[in-house]
């Protein structure tokens, strides 16, 4: 399964925030790199009544450019060796003049998956290496191998899912040989179908992948599994078969040590929500999480006992503890299988491609806990969970995570500015909601001197020099707020002595304009994208010395269009001027259409015109 710190590029009041280009791809322009093409991809399964198989694969890569050789130049294949193996039956590199040149065994390399390196109960994951030698623009990479599942993930079916990559493929065929008696679904996008075809009770299903332009995947979008090509299959009737079929093989057992360590750790708590909420988090900061994906890790997690004992696990195993320590406190919950990356839309036939991870459902409370989720306290959820439909194991339904969850910041900024053009200032920032246990996880994992030289960064964004020191509220814990402070000096901030103009900062990093910003991370859209809503209020001071005359202040801007209620006010007093800023996005769905993004445009446009607005001054 994927990991679970992987955080969203905007992240509300973090100052860790890296502010990324502006595209100027168009949306809709065919993206398929043709640096390498894949002249053949044949994938042909042989599949047992009890869901053993074997698969026969196939590939023909043509390198074009210079670019795909590092990229290509090896293939990994990722297996669960207690469930199967994996043999290479040929792989070699046919040169432009069309010699041979073998992958010789020492550069076949069969290890540990790098993420479960560290944990010997997944010693079970590996991954097989080939090495393709002698590669150069023109060169092909030609390889054979076999996989024999020995061992179905569920006992008499088989899933899978395929989705072709951006190269260019000029064939991509999958054959399915079942038995006669054991039907196949599908849920088809962009590939055609072959007639099946009967004989001595098999029958063979063929797909072949139709040419097409591919769009790209804008950023911040669903995947392309969304909105692509792909071919999902299953002997599946339907998900309440497949959350049966998965349920029947994670049963937990609540043991004395488990029971214990419950009670010891909801003793003083009366309501069935506080005590769900302490032992997730307890789980969240004590066991450490694997990252093995659903599927190739199995669907069996280890004994809820096991994985106390040995204080780690994959997102299974955190659930199948978590379950326990419920149940020994009279809480009962069931996995919920979900997609952690950007796919929002399950196949109609049910399949681990999409759903590649594991959470807590507690129906009681309708409440989602992701205990793998290290730096999101328990109460909330990753971006990357929200409103996503997912599949109760216990109870068979397909259910959907929420939304949006509280997420609000409240900024302060006050520059005390030199004669000399430079400032000194402070940088306030008050974070609630799922944000807080981020930003205490984001200061937690950086070193002091890190820290520190943030607010240099920081201010090198905005073309300043300086330099600063950042104070924060205690790191451990569970308050509800956070609040971080910076306090440093600018070199720089006004360019006197004018006139000139002071750019009207009402937040340095991860505020209003960096929120802002990231929604100008696609000039158009064509794809559904996230959207999740929040609040920030800021409220800014500029503190001018007594030679120094303000000429202007900007105009009072209030916007009330596509989901933005935004307003600023700019006040000037004395020799001050103070800034006041407020932005709230609320939008019903935690995704946003390419219809609901024209709609977004005139705020958008009119923020960011705002944003860039100046207090104009000049010295006496």
């Amino acid at each position: 399964m994927q990991s679970a710190t992987l955080f969203p590029t905007r992240l509300f009041g973090a100052l860790a925030v890296v502010i990324g280009g502006l595209f100027s791809v168009p949306a809709s322009a065919d993206y398929i790199d043709r640096s390498l093409t894949v002249e053949k991809n044949s994938q042909s399964y042989v599949v047992n009544a009890d869901g053993s198989f074997v698969l026969d694969f196939e590939r023909v890569s043509r390198i074009n450019e210079e670019r795909a050789i590092k990229p290509n130049a090896q293939h990994s294949v990722s297996f669960n060796r207690t469930l199967e193996t994996v043999d290479i039956v040929d792989a070699y590199t046919q040169k432009a003049d069309g010699r041979k040149v073998p992958v010789a065994a020492d550069q076949i390399k069969e290890q540990q998956e790098q993420a479960s390196a560290e944990a010997p109960i997944f010693q079970d994951s590996r991954v097989k290496v080939v090495i393709f030698p002698d590669l150069a623009v023109g060169d092909r990479m030609v390889l054979h191998y076999q996989r024999h599942r020995t061992t179905p993930l569920f006992p008499g079916q088989f899933e899978d899912l395929y989705a072709p990559n951006f190269y260019e493929n000029q064939q991509i065929h999958l054959s399915y040989d079942m038995p006669a008696d054991m039907p196949l679904f599908a849920d088809v996008r962009g590939f055609q179908a072959a007639e099946a075809t009967v004989a001595n009770g098999r029958k063979v299903y063929r797909w072949d992948l139709e040419p097409t332009e591919k769009n790209r995947v804008e950023v911040g979008s669903v995947a392309y599994t969304d909105y692509g090509q792909r071919l999902a299959v299953s002997t599946f009737t339907d998900y309440k078969q497949f959350a049966q079929a998965y349920a029947a093989r994670a049963q937990v057992e609540v043991t004395p040590a488990i029971t214990e360590l419950a009670n010891k750790l909801t003793a003083n708590l009366d309501t069935p929500r506080s005590k769900a909420l302490v032992l997730s988090d307890w789980v969240r900061k004590n066991i450490r999480y694997v990252a093995v994906y659903v599927g190739n890790g199995g669907v069996v997690p280890h004994s809820a006992q096991a994985v106390l004992d040995n204080r780690y696990g994959d997102c299974k195993d955190h659930v199948a503890l978590l379950e326990a320590l419920l149940k020994a406190v009279a809480i009962e919950s069931s996995p919920a299988l979900i997609n952690l990356g950007d796919a929002y839309v399950l196949p109609k036939v049910p399949t681990l491609g999409v759903l590649n991870h594991a959470i807590t459902y507690i129906p009681t409370l309708d409440l989602y806990l992701d205990s793998t989720a290290t730096p999101i306290a328990a109460g909330y959820l990753l971006i990357s969970e929200l409103g996503k439909t997912v599949l109760l194991t216990q109870s068979g339904e397909l259910a959907r995570t929420p939304s949006n969850q509280l997420g609000k910041v409240d900024g302060t900024l006050h520059f005390k500015i030199d004669p000399s053009g430079a400032a000194d200032f402070t940088n306030g920032t008050t974070v609630e909601g799922w944000g807080t246990e981020l930003n205490r996880f984001l200061f937690r994992s950086m070193p002091i001197a890190d820290r520190n030289l943030l607010a240099e960064k920081v201010l090198s964004l905005y073309g300043q020099t300086g330099s600063g020191k950042i104070e924060t509220d205690a790191l451990e814990g569970n308050a509800a707020t956070f609040k971080s402070t910076v306090k440093g000096r600018t070199n720089n901030l006004v360019n006197l002595p004018g006139p000139t103009g002071v750019p009207a900062l009402s937040s340095l990093a991860g505020g209003i304009g960096h929120n802002v910003f990231s929604f100008l991370s696609e000039k158009d859209r064509t794809q559904n994208f996230t959207c999740a809503s929040g609040t920030i209020e800021e409220k800014a001071r500029f503190d001018f010395p007594k030679e120094v005359n303000i000429l202007a202040v900007p105009k009072a801007v209030v916007l009330n269009t596509g989901g933005f209620n935004y307003k600023t006010t700019y006040v000037k007093e004395g020799n001050s001027v103070l800034i006041t800023r407020s932005y709230a996005f609320n939008h019903p769905d935690v995704l946003c259409s390419p219809q609901d993004f024209v709609a977004m445009k005139p705020a958008i446009e009119g923020m960011l015109n705002d944003l860039k607005s100046q207090i104009i001054v000049q010295t006496l």
